[in-house]
C-alpha cells in the first residue's frame, strides 16, 4: 500500500449528512483494505457518527458545512478529522448534569482509547475547529491465495 493515503468530503450541516459521513469513511476504509464487517470498522463508524452529529447539532447554524478527512500514514496510523467553522470548542459537562445529550465526546474519547488511539481538538486558521482521532491501523490479516483462489499451505 502507499505510504500516504488521503480522502475528504465536505457535507452540508444537515442531519442527513451524518449517515453520508459514515458511509463515506467506511467505504474509503474498505477501499484501503479494512472490511466493513470488522469490529474496528464498527468502532470507526460509531466515532464518525458522533463527530458528524456534533458538527451538525452544536454549530447552531453558524457552520453551513463540515468536512471529514481520512488519512492513512505508512499503514500504521489512521487519522479521521471532522472540521466545522464554528469557533466554540466542545465542553465537557459535569457528571452531575442530567441531560439526554452532551456525552458524544466522552463516548468518542473512550472508544478511541479502547483502540489505543488519541483524540485531539485543534483550532483552524479560519476560526473553526477540527476534532481529530488517531488510531493504530489494524487491518485483519487476509489469507494468502494461490493461483486458483485457494489458501496455500504453509511451507515445511
Amino acid at each position: 500500500m502507499a505510504d500516504h493515503l488521503e480522502a475528504s468530503v465536505t457535507l452540508p450541516s444537515d442531519p442527513a449528512s451524518v449517515s453520508a459521513a459514515r458511509a463515506y469513511v467506511v467505504g474509503t476504509l474498505a477501499e484501503w483494505g479494512l472490511p466493513a464487517d470488522t469490529e474496528v470498522s464498527d468502532t470507526v463508524r460509531l466515532i464518525v457518527s458522533e463527530l458528524a452529529t456534533n458538527a451538525v447539532q452544536h454549530t447552531f447554524g453558524q457552520s453551513p458545512t463540515f468536512r471529514v478527512d481520512v488519512v492513512l500514514d505508512r499503514d500504521e496510523r489512521l487519522r479521521i478529522g471532522v472540521t466545522d467553522s464554528h469557533p466554540r470548542f466542545p465542553r465537557r459537562l459535569p457528571a452531575a448534569v442530567q441531560q439526554d445529550n452532551g456525552r458524544g465526546l466522552v463516548i468518542i474519547r473512550w472508544l478511541t482509547a479502547e483502540c489505543g488511539g488519541k483524540l485531539r481538538i485543534r483550532p483552524t486558521r479560519e476560526g473553526g475547529k477540527t476534532i481529530l482521532i488517531e488510531l493504530p491501523w489494524a487491518v485483519p490479516a487476509q489469507p494468502v491465495t494461490g493461483p486458483y483462489g485457494t489458501a496455500r499451505p504453509p511451507r515445511a
